[in-house]
C-alpha cells in the first residue's frame, strides 16, 4: 500500500493535524469514491465511518416528524462527514449525503475515536464542529431576517468555497432543499440572480459570472463563519488584510 502523505491530501482538516496524529490515523484511511446520493451518515443509525471529504459536496439535512426537510449545512473539502462522534454522540437525527459526486478517506468510527486521547488533534476537531454550529447559527438567522435571493446568494457562495471552478453542478430539487422553499420557486430567484449578472442558470449547472457581486447580494448573510474558520483552523497566516480567504478573490474555503 502507497503510503499517504499528509500535504498530499485536499481536506484541510487533515492537513492541519499534527504530524504524529496524522501519522496515527493516515494508516487506518481508506479512499472511496463519493456518487451522488451516497449516504454518509443515516439518521438514527449508529455513525460507523467518518469521511474526511476531498472533493465534491454533502449534504447534511433536518427531517421533521411527518417528513418535511431541509437542508441545514454544506460538508466539504474543509470537514468531515460524521462530526457529531467527537462531541460523544454515537448518532443523530440528521442525514448527511453527497449532492456533487467526489472521493476522499473513511475511517471506522472505532479506529477514529482515539485520536481525540492527542490533545492538539481533538482541539482542532472540537474547534471544527465550533465552526459548524457557527454555519448553523448563521443559516437560521438567514432564514429569520434574510430575503430568499440573499439566502441563495448565500449557498451558492458556499458551494463555490467548496467545489472547485466556476461551474456548480446543482440541480433546482437540490436549490429547494437548500432554500427550504419549493421547486417551482427556485427558478424565479436564480432569474433574479441572472438579471443581476451575478450567474448564469442551465439545467442542473449554475455558473458563476461574478463572485463579488454574489458577495454584495448575500450581504451579512455570509461571511462569518468562514472567517471563523480561517481564524481557528488555519490560523492567522491565512486571512489577508481584507479578512479574506485562499482560492478566489474572496471568501473561500479552499
Amino acid at each position: 500500500m502507497t503510503e499517504l502523505l499528509q500535504r498530499q491530501v485536499k481536506n484541510r482538516l487533515l492537513r492541519r493535524f499534527p504530524e504524529d496524529a496524522f501519522g496515527i490515523l493516515a494508516p487506518r484511511l481508506e479512499q472511496v469514491d463519493l456518487p451522488v446520493k451516497r449516504s454518509l451518515v443515516l439518521p438514527r443509525k449508529p455513525i460507523e465511518h467518518v469521511c474526511f471529504i476531498e472533493s465534491g459536496l454533502a449534504s447534511m439535512v433536518a427531517e421533521s416528524a411527518d417528513g418535511k426537510s431541509v437542508e441545514v449545512r454544506h460538508i466539504g473539502r474543509e470537514g468531515i462527514a460524521g462530526y457529531p462522534v467527537v462531541l460523544g454522540v454515537d448518532r443523530t437525527p440528521n442525514k448527511t449525503f453527497m449532492q456533487v459526486p467526489g472521493h476522499g478517506f473513511q475511517v471506522a468510527t472505532e479506529d477514529f475515536l482515539p485520536i481525540l486521547d492527542h490533545p492538539q488533534a481533538r482541539q482542532l476537531l472540537l474547534r471544527y464542529v465550533h465552526t459548524c454550529e457557527l454555519q448553523l447559527a448563521h443559516s437560521a438567522l438567514a432564514a429569520a431576517k434574510f430575503n430568499v435571493h440573499q439566502r441563495l446568494a448565500r449557498w451558492l457562495l458556499m458551494c463555490h468555497d467548496r467545489i472547485d471552478g466556476n461551474q456548480l453542478p446543482l440541480t433546482h430539487e437540490f436549490l429547494a432543499l437548500m432554500l427550504g422553499i419549493r421547486r417551482a420557486g427556485v427558478t424565479n430567484e436564480l432569474h433574479i440572480l441572472e438579471g443581476m449578472h451575478a450567474i448564469k442558470s442551465t439545467r442542473g449547472n449554475v455558473r458563476i459570472l461574478d463572485r463579488n457581486k454574489l458577495i454584495e447580494i448575500a450581504g451579512g448573510c455570509y461571511g462569518v463563519p468562514e472567517q471563523e474558520y480561517e481564524r481557528l483552523i488555519e490560523g492567522p497566516r491565512a486571512v489577508n488584510p481584507a479578512g479574506l480567504l485562499n482560492g478566489h478573490d474572496a471568501i473561500v474555503l479552499r
